[in-house]
């Protein structure tokens, strides 16, 4: 109770943020946007309460859009893709009772990074149109080709809405006591609500498109209204691919915003990763069962909950009752936000994950963070999101190893002592550079081998400088250290 003074305003404001992203992520799914409400609210109340995190808001995120998106197209239906997402529920469960948590480590930075920028220039391709004012999913051929139509209106609350969500970014927005503490992608939204109301007098081009929420009379009407899964479709290898996707990429983001969230509020002892796999787990069961989205954990809605002083879970668990309240008896208002207000969140969501300082940062840092980085994006928007990340890591691994094996050796001179120094254990990988240096060894010197930091040595470079040691003495070569045996 001695909580509630800042965990309710801390829920109110959640709640406030994750509305028009629950709304918006639907619509750029392709799913009704009460899907999305829906998500928020198991969230929010069943992930929370299963969550070892007191901070963590679980919910529809952007950056499982595409999957959403490119695996309904693939499975036919979204009863089918429901299965999926079941499926994936049961293997995150598993991947938390096995303890899978710890080898988040094991991701390279620069593939997480080019993931997250993947997702961002997606999100920001697949919500152009809808800011230029398309109500159906016309492809980019349409807009080059100009057989597109465009709508000034919904031009004009889209780039409105982006000018206000830089304006609440501003310091002479966040310092004003009465707006700071009011979310930017409310007021954008608010700005879109006003035009769709009393923007027909002022703007010419007819009605702007608009979300479409159904309205329930009662509960019986709720539960009719929900999709449920094909269970005969698990027989479909393509599901298990979907499902093995969701798993992986929604347990990935889970744990990375784990991870953020750490640095903004310490807790202790931290939370099990496992445990909030397992979480994640039982939401996405619960999702696949009820007709809603994959759920994650998502750091931009924690990072709100941390910074607007929540104290314990129960400020999630107020954002999630208020999204279940506005989705069951305001249906009515929540009609009233355009689509090009959506666009608009999501388009300044997109940029942030693909921020250009982002790819500056990955250049600075040299070709080996750079090449995965660009491997990752490249093959998540070519290949799709599993494989583009099993295209960095595989990149990232050959840059290490390529890096790896140029610094392993070094030859140095000094007059006529040559110091060979092994920097780390040596493989058959490294017989080419090995006898590329001992070629460089005149006669009539001596060689000092440094060979403290090598605890392994391949039998074939055991081979190569047992070969050089027997014919060391007919070139008046004096050996110092040599690591092998010469007979």
């Amino acid at each position: 109770m001695n909580t509630l003074r800042q965990d309710i305003p801390a829920g109110l404001v959640v709640f406030l943020v994750a509305l028009p992203l629950c709304l918006g992520i639907a619509q750029a799914s392709g799913l009704p946007p009460f899907a999305g409400l829906l998500t928020g609210v198991i969230g929010g109340l069943l992930v929370t309460s299963l969550s070892p995190s007191r901070f963590a808001v679980s919910g529809p995120a952007a950056g499982l859009v595409t999957i959403v998106v490119a695996s309904i197209q693939t499975l036919g239906s979204f009863s089918a893709f429901l299965t999926a997402l079941v499926l994936a529920g049961l293997l995150q469960c598993l991947l938390g009772l096995l303890r899978a948590g710890r080898f988040i480590s094991l991701v390279p930075g620069s593939v997480i990074k080019g993931m997250l920028a993947a997702i961002g220039l997606l999100l920001i391709m697949q919500q152009i149109p809808v800011a230029l004012g398309t109500t159906g999913d016309t492809p980019w051929s349409a807009l080059i080709n100009g057989a597109f139509r465009f709508s000034a209106s919904a031009m004009l609350v889209a780039v409105s809405g982006l000018l206000i969500l830089w304006l609440w970014t501003t310091p002479k927005v966040k310092a004003m006591k009465g707006l700071g503490w009011i979310p930017g992608p409310l007021v954008a939204v608010l700005f879109g609500c006003a035009a769709t109301l009393w923007g027909d007098r002022l703007l010419p081009g007819g009605e702007l498109p608009r979300i479409t929420l159904p309205a329930f009379d009662s509960l019986s009407a709720l539960v009719a209204g929900l999709e449920t899964p094909d269970w005969l479709a698990w027989q479909n290898p393509s599901v298990w691919v979907v499902a093995i996707t969701l798993a992986l990429v929604a347990s990935l983001e889970t744990l990375l915003s784990q991870e953020a969230l750490k640095k903004l509020r310490p807790q202790h002892p931290a939370p099990s990763p496992d445990k909030e796999m397992f979480a994640q787990g039982i939401g996405n069961l619960t999702a696949g069962f009820l007709g809603a989205m994959p759920i994650t954990a998502v750091i931009v809605r924690s990072s709100v909950n941390v910074s607007t002083g929540a104290q314990t879970k129960l400020s999630i668990l107020i954002h999630g009752v208020l999204l279940l309240i506005c989705g069951l008896w305001f249906s009515a208002l929540l009609n009233t936000i355009p689509l090009a207000s959506l666009a608009a969140v999501l388009l300044y969501t997109g940029y942030k994950l693909a921020t250009p300082r982002l790819f500056v940062e990955q250049f600075r840092m040299g070709a080996q963070q750079f090449i995965p980085f660009l491997a990752t994006i490249g093959g998540i928007i070519v290949f799709g999101m599993l494989a583009g990340i099993g295209i960095g890591i595989a990149t990232q691994i050959a840059c290490s190893l390529y890096k790896s094996h140029r610094n392993a050796l070094q030859l140095t001179r000094y007059d006529d002592h040559y110091v060979l120094r092994f920097q780390q254990n040596l493989t058959f990988m490294h017989n080419p550079a090995l006898q590329g240096l001992l070629a460089e060894i005149p006669e009539n010197s001596v060689v000092i081998v440094d060979h403290d930091n090598a605890e392994y040595l391949d039998p074939d470079i055991k081979a190569v400088l047992q070969d050089f040691g027997e014919s060391a003495p007919e070139r008046g070569i004096r050996l110092s250290q040599w690591p092998v045996a010469v007979k």
